[in-house]
Order: C-alpha cells, then sequence, then structure tokens
C-alpha cells in the first residue's frame, strides 16, 4: 500500500516528540517503513537472534550538511557509514539501531526521502534496523535532522585486522579513486554548477571486503577513507607500530573531476573525504591477488611499508622520484561532511 504524499508544506512540530497523538502519527506514517516488518509491535528493546561466535559493534552520528546532495543524502550516508566501519573489522553487517534529532519546521516531505533512503540503504547493506528512538528540538536547535547510528556485525575472520598487525614489506592498495565525496558536498553547499555533476562515492564496502576474504586474501588491516581522507587514513595506519609507508603519488587514482576542482580551489585530493572507499594492507605475497578482486573496481596498487621511523611518517614520491611527506590536515577542511 502506497502511502499518501504529505500535505504540501507540512512540517514537523515539537509536539511530534512529545510521546502523544502526532508523535504516534509520525511513527506510523513516516517511520515504520524503516523496519523490515512494518506491522511488527514496538517496544522499548529489540530482542536479536543472531548467529553464534564473535561479533563487531560500532556507532557513529550524522551531521552533514546539506541534507540532500548528488549521489546520496543523510539516509544514505548514515547507514553506509555505519556498515562500513563494520565491514573495515572484517564483519559482516547485520542489523542497525537508529536515532532521528528532528528540528522543528522540518519539512515532512524531506523527512520522507530521509527515511525512504535509509530503508533502502540498510536493504542494500543486508541490514535490518531492529529499534530506534525519535526526539524532536526547537526551530534552529537542530539544522534540520541529526542522525545517530549503532551497527553490529559478525565477524567473519579469526586474526585481528587492525593497525596492529601491519608490518613491513606489506602492501597497500585503495579499492577506487579519490576525492568525491569531498567534492560533492562542497558542491552541493556552495551551488557549483559542476559538469558533467559529480556525485559522491557514498558506497557500502562489505561486498569488497567479502570478495577480498572468498578469494583467501590475508588482512593485516583495512581503513575507510572518510573525514580527512587517504592522508588522514594513512598516517592512522603509519602511528601504532612507527612504521614508514612509502606511496606512489602517480599510482593513485583521482578521477579528473575531482582533479580539476581541486586545482581551482587550491584542494588537495588525498585531504578530501570519500564515504566508499578503503585501503587494504596485505602481506607482499597477496599483493596480485589482492589486486585481481579490487582493480575491476577501479582499486589500484599504490604503494608499500618500507621499513621504521619512530614516530611513524608517509613519504609520497612524486612522478619526478622525488619524495615528499604526506602529512594529515590540521585543522578541519569541510566541516560536516558526514
Amino acid at each position: 500500500m502506497v502511502e499518501p504524499a504529505p500535505a504540501p508544506g507540512a512540517r514537523i512540530q515539537l509536539a511530534h516528540g512529545g510521546g502523544g497523538t502526532l508523535m504516534q502519527q509520525l511513527i506510523d506514517t513516516e517511520l515504520r517503513r524503516l523496519y523490515a516488518d512494518p506491522d511488527q509491535v514496538l517496544h522499548d528493546a529489540a530482542r536479536l537472534d543472531l548467529p553464534h561466535g564473535r561479533l563487531a559493534f560500532t556507532t557513529d552520528s550524522y551531521v552533514v550538511q546539506p541534507l540532500e546532495f548528488e549521489g546520496g543524502d543523510i539516509g544514505t550516508l548514515a547507514v553506509t557509514g555505519t556498515a562500513n566501519d563494520l565491514a573495515m573489522a572484517g564483519a559482516r553487517p547485520l542489523v542497525l539501531s537508529l536515532g532521528l534529532i528532528l528540528e522543528e519546521g522540518l519539512e515532512l516531505a524531506l523527512l520522507r526521502r530521509i527515511v525512504s533512503s535509509l530503508a533502502a540503504t540498510a536493504r542494500q547493506c543486508g541490514m535490518a534496523i531492529v529499534t530506534g528512538d525519535t526526539k524532536v528540538v526547537e526551530r534552529g536547535k537542530g539544522d534540520g535532522i541529526f542522525v545517530n547510528t549503532s551497527g553490529i556485525g559478525a565477524l567473519e575472520v579469526a586474526d585481528s585486522i587492525d593497525p596492529l598487525a601491519i608490518g613491513v614489506g606489506d602492501q597497500l592498495l585503495v579499492s577506487g579513486d579519490l576525492g568525491r565525496h569531498g567534492v560533492a558536498i562542497l558542491a552541493a553547499r556552495h551551488g557549483l554548477d559542476l559538469q558533467p555533476p559529480l556525485a559522491s562515492d557514498c558506497m557500502p564496502l562489505w561486498p569488497a571486503v567479502e570478495a577480498l576474504l572468498a578469494e583467501g586474501v590475508r588482512l593485516h588491516c583495512l581503513r575507510d577513507l572518510t573525514r580527512g581522507g587517504l592522508a588522514s587514513a594513512l598516517q592512522e595506519l603509519a602511528a601504532p607500530r612507527g612504521l614508514e609507508l612509502l606511496i606512489e603519488e602517480e599510482r593513485i587514482p583521482v578521477a579528473e573531476p575531482v582533479r580539476r576542482s581541486c586545482d581551482l580551489l587550491g584542494f588537495e585530493p588525498l585531504h578530501m573525504a570519500n564515504e566508499g572507499r578503503f585501503v587494504a594492507v596485505v602481506p607482499e605475497a597477496e599483493r596480485e591477488r589482492a589486486l585481481a578482486v579490487l582493480e575491476p573496481g577501479g582499486g589500484a596498487w599504490i604503494g608499500a611499508v618500507a621499513g621504521g621511523t619512530p614516530r611513524g611518517r608517509v613519504l609520497l614520491r612524486t612522478p619526478y622520484g622525488s619524495e615528499r611527506v604526506l602529512v594529515p590536515l590540521s585543522g578541519e577542511l569541510l566541516p560536516r561532511i558526514c
């Protein structure tokens, strides 16, 4: 049954968060569609039948502005972001909790679009939204909508996938071209008319991780390239064990529209945020097998762990043979990109 569209101009009121009739109406008409069974009885906690074994658990909050952008919206972002955090631990995403903080005056038509994105993306990620909460704050106190999520996944690997497993000689690969999400948010926020429009790379990462595991690739570490981009992620990998990562600049895939936009605005593509890309660290013997999995989706080998250094550092070798230290940003390049 197709729900009727919200009345033109209908907006969230404070009473929608008051626990009474309007709140129940909001849940019934807009939010029940999030659940696999919209007729289920909603209770204070979800009872879960999960696979036996080890689980991964993560939580995150999303405050992106604008709420909608080329290639996604805050709903798409919230589900994929949480699912991807689980995937980076080698966990298959299973269930999701969802907290919505709505601002008085939010258009119900916009809320419905975001809820539709949340539901569709959860299905795409193979996750069930099993519990949630909604609050409403006064006009001017919430910037439309904030989203909080927590996710649980089933670990599919016995060994830990984390920076402490990285060693000298390990190889570094990225799963696709970089910088799309940051540029898409920048364009939407400031009304930049990019031609052709550049869409965010927001997408689930578990299918790529699952493919690597299915091929028997040993994964020492995975890291999604969100805030701070590749530069920050690599520094986070180098620091715990004091490693030196040597990256080949000409091997790093950057889409031409991203490169042009960054050149025009004075940004470094390796600092730009991504929402559907990760770096994989694998033993040298696994490099070609991992590359065979990632290359069809735009993945590439970008460098290796060259040695040790007290604090850990990332060196970028230019096409001319010179080297420079790749440092993460000290401040916030683009606030509220996720």
